[in-house]
């Protein structure tokens, strides 16, 4: 794995969520309770934006069809096999780094 800087994720506040672009990757951010989560944005069921889902808890619902997500392990609430891909994340200092 290579770690990365991410721009712009220092100012994310609690209960909020965005999508950024690593190294091709299309990679939604979560601020839960202070600590950085990141998962892969494209929901498993009709590839729907999670960075542009409802955030409630630890729990991302996609905009399109409801399907819920765990930010912190990417795995789906509603149906067990399926899953999004899970990236570490590092904050060091103000500079935020994700695993890829």
């Amino acid at each position: 794995m290579t770690s990365i800087k991410v721009e712009g994720m220092s100012d994310l506040q609690p209960g909020e969520n965005r999508t950024v672009q690593v190294n091709g990757l299309s990679i939604a951010f979560f601020n839960v309770n202070g600590e950085l989560f990141a998962i892969g944005n494209s929901c498993a069921h009709r590839g729907g934006s999670l960075g542009d889902g409802f955030l409630e808890g630890d729990i991302v619902t996609c905009p399109l069809h409801g399907w819920q997500y765990d930010v912190k392990t990417g795995s789906c609430v509603m149906v067990p096999s399926a899953s999004v891909p899970c990236f570490p994340v590092k904050k060091e200092g103000n500079d935020i780094f994700i695993e890829v």
